[in-house]
């Protein structure tokens, strides 16, 4: 729904910008319909992503495409930066060193007050589709821990579009008022100043979520306390956690059987607890139980976090 109502906003959005920035011969609404047009095709590629990844695990990928919708966050940031953020910042130059005058500005106020309303709305829904994902979590710290880049991308996308238009409202009032074109033009290179800022952002995000993140630290804790409690076992060394997609984590845990289980009460048991656990935690989508005696695992952990 958030990326549905994003692209449809910013398709007509563009359109208008770029009318406008033909007839006002306005640089910073050029500036502005190059960074809708993006976004749209960031929303075209989000839709992409978040398909392809639907598609079921097979023989090559055994843990199913769901990082594709991080591939492609990756991407949508890269192109925020280059496009976005660099043709806004190149029209805004040379609109600096050879400006040329504006012409009548009031369809650029037009564009940008219906461009407002649009993104506004956008921006809406996002916010509440986002505050009721991250819960009592604060807003930057659920950030920092979504999953789920599409929320957050459009989040970024409608708050740089709002302050675009702030900015671009600006330069061409300022413009106009003391018939000076040059403001124009650093109006769009401060647009593209902030689209570089979120797409540094975006990418450090998604480089997190492409090399591979953790669950949440309470899926963790919950996950060591369902094992913990079944009969039979009697420590918990290591649970390690992936996301292999928004909604889908591969666990490995380590732990401490008795050792007065016979080897068919051992397979026995781990069926429970793999029951156990998928039945309490959907969201576990493969589940890899290693019996291990502690003083084994507490040497290998030791081995590991050894500088190299």
């Amino acid at each position: 729904m958030v990326l549905f109502g994003a692209l449809a906003a910013n398709v007509g959005i563009a359109i208008s910008k770029f009318v406008a920035a033909s007839v006002t011969g306005s640089s910073s609404m050029l500036s502005e319909g190059f960074h809708s047009l993006v976004d749209s095709g960031n929303q075209i590629l989000l839709l992409y992503g978040g398909h392809k990844a639907k598609r079921p695990p097979d023989a090559l990928h055994p843990f199913g495409y769901g990082r594709e919708l991080y591939f492609w966050s990756f991407i949508v940031a890269i192109l925020i930066f280059s496009l976005g953020a660099g043709l806004s910042f190149y029209e805004g130059w040379v609109h600096w060193r050879e400006p040329e005058p504006m012409r009548d500005p009031m369809v650029n106020y037009l564009v940008l007050g219906v461009a407002f309303l649009l993104e506004g709305s956008s921006w809406t829904i996002a916010v509440r589709e986002f505050g009721r994902a991250k819960g009592s979590t604060s807003w930057w710290q659920a950030i920092r821990e979504s999953k789920d880049p599409a929320n957050f991308i459009v989040l970024f996308e409608d708050s740089a579009a709002l302050a675009g238009l702030a900015i671009a409202a600006g330069g061409v009032w300022a413009s106009h008022h003391w018939n000076e074109p040059r403001i124009d033009g650093a109006a769009s290179m401060v647009i593209g100043i902030i689209l570089a800022c979120v797409a540094m952002l975006l990418l450090r995000e998604a480089k997190g979520l492409l090399i591979g993140e953790r669950a949440d630290h309470a899926v963790v804790e919950e996950v060591r306390r369902i094992v913990t409690a079944q009969p039979g076992i009697s420590a918990v060394n290591h649970v390690r956690t992936i996301h292999t997609a928004p909604q889908a984590v591969f666990v490995a845990i380590s732990a401490d059987f008795d050792d007065a289980l016979t080897m068919g009460e051992g397979e026995a048991l781990i069926e429970r607890v793999e029951a156990d656990l998928k039945a309490k935690l959907p969201l576990l989508s493969s589940i890899y139980i290693r019996p291990e005696r502690s003083e084994d695992a507490a040497t290998i952990v030791k081995a590991e976090r050894r500088p190299a």
